[in-house]
């Protein structure tokens, strides 16, 4: 084992909600300081109360402070910090950022710039796949310019339009036929630009009924690469997940084992260092094609953390302290357990998901046997309407998936959330649908539930 070079004392968390107290919960765990910063609508916040310490960094809109490179990590000069944690979301993707903390002489928990503006831009990032012999969907290999109708027809429809700097399903429009291309286009690319500040684009061939799995990664800076069982993250609305589970019941052993080998090819192909998600398009004939590299934690990564018994939290720190791996890809391919992650939103699921911001009157978490929730949330808490509306991640493990679901069931059943409206009740839907039982989750049943509902509320 190669001993930390530098082990940090202090380490500030550029984020906030759930994600900056399960980063300062392992903090703690560590024996190692922390940093929270805030804005001013998240004076009131927990991860501000459980921090070792806390800083304003600017007004609630996020661009003039979860946004802004320069109040961060000014605060973790002035603060001591030996050490910048990005969470997800906000900033865990910016190559600016990562490089304006190396260059403060502080150390980025996350993988170099170079990698992160590499594997950022979509279409590099198929290129790294293909060279490391890994399948990708058929498509425009690099970012379309002037000839893309030309392009587009030689790929085939269904097409999906994607935006090169894209995330969250942003910057993303399915065509299925020629004549609707100029159209999706010009809406993918005011969406980019909107939420990206960037329209560049690329096609890829439109898989019908397909599967996203995602394989969960580590790699040290030695060399060594381990890929955990994956995660099914297929039930989304509007390319955003609901619900992710691991592992996957459409995936057998010979699959996993293929995914997570070329999951090992891609990160090696890119150097890359740290802990990070190698996402999959799977058909229903089990072939399964590179999507992209997210290069940072996933809100899902406690359903890998209950499968495997890992700390990836802790795994991110070790590596960039500059450890070795503490484990083999034996060690993270074994599978513990089964678990479900419920992303609970407050949102309205009967008015097409609205946001739902507002002062939480009452909260009892689910609890029990098999039960964890991640949260940031406490009765009498306001939730700003500035930022993302996750609230809570149920997440729910048991030693076969049958016991999953009936636990999963009783869980939702018993989770009070007052004052706000939550996709609990959608969740409790899902859990009963016969398609979710039967493990047959394509990333159109969220969809056909949808519109199920709707139809069935027009003929009331």
């Amino acid at each position: 084992m190669i001993s930390s070079v530098n082990p940090f004392q202090k380490v500030l968390i550029a984020n906030r909600g759930e994600i900056a107290l399960r980063v300062i919960r392992t903090l703690k765990e560590m024996g190692i300081k922390s940093v929270a910063v805030y804005s001013e609508a998240d004076r009131n916040s927990l991860h501000v109360r459980m921090a070792d310490e806390a800083v304003c960094i600017g007004a609630a809109p996020s661009s003039q402070s979860y946004l802004n490179i320069d109040a961060i990590v000014t605060a973790a000069k002035i603060t001591g910090a030996d050490a910048v944690h990005p969470g997800y979301g906000f900033l865990s993707e910016n190559a600016d950022f990562a490089d304006a903390v190396t260059k403060a002489g502080l150390v980025f928990i996350g993988p170099t710039a170079q990698a992160i503006s590499m594997l950022g831009v979509k279409s590099t990032a198929r290129e790294i796949a293909l060279k490391a012999g890994v399948a990708v969907t058929p498509g425009s290999n690099g970012v379309v310019g002037a000839d893309y109708k030309a392009v587009a027809r030689k790929i085939g429809f269904p097409i999906m339009i994607k935006a090169a700097l894209g995330g969250g399903g942003k910057g993303m429009r399915a065509c299925l036929k020629e004549e609707d291309l100029d159209r999706m286009l010009k809406t993918a690319q005011a969406e980019a630009r909107a939420n990206f500040g960037d329209e560049r684009m690329y096609f890829e061939k439109l898989v019908l009924n397909p599967r996203h799995i995602e394989v969960q990664v580590a790699a040290d800076n030695y060399g060594n690469v381990v890929a955990f069982a994956e995660r099914n993250c297929s039930l989304q609305r509007r390319h955003q997940k609901l619900v992710e589970e691991s592992p996957s019941p459409f995936v057998d052993a010979r699959t996993r084992a293929k995914l997570q080998e070329a999951a090992c090819k891609v990160i090696k192909a890119a150097k890359y260092r740290g802990v990070g998600t190698v996402e999959f398009l799977m058909a229903p004939t089990k072939e399964f094609y590179f999507m992209e590299v997210n290069t940072r934690l996933q809100v899902e990564h406690p359903v890998t953390e209950e499968v495997c018994g890992q700390d990836l939290v802790k795994l991110q720190i070790q590596i960039a302290q500059g450890e070795e791996l503490p484990l083999s890809q034996k060690d993270a391919a074994r599978i513990l357990c089964h678990a479900i992650e419920h992303r609970i939103n407050a949102e309205d699921s009967s008015r097409r998901f609205a946001p739902c911001p507002g002062t939480v009157t009452e909260w009892i978490p689910a609890g029990g046997l098999g039960v964890r929730v991640d949260s940031h949330v406490y009765t009498g808490y306001t939730i700003p309407s500035y930022y993302d509306s996750l609230i809570a991640k149920l997440i729910v493990t048991a030693p076969d998936r049958e016991r999953l679901l009936s636990r999963s069931r009783r869980s939702l059943g018993e989770f009070v959330v007052g004052g706000v409206s939550t996709t609990i009740p959608f969740h409790e839907q899902i859990v009963n649908h016969p398609d979710f039982i039967a493990g047959n989750t394509d990333t159109g049943l969220i969809e056909r539930m949808m519109n199920q509902e709707k139809e069935h509320e027009s003929q009331k």
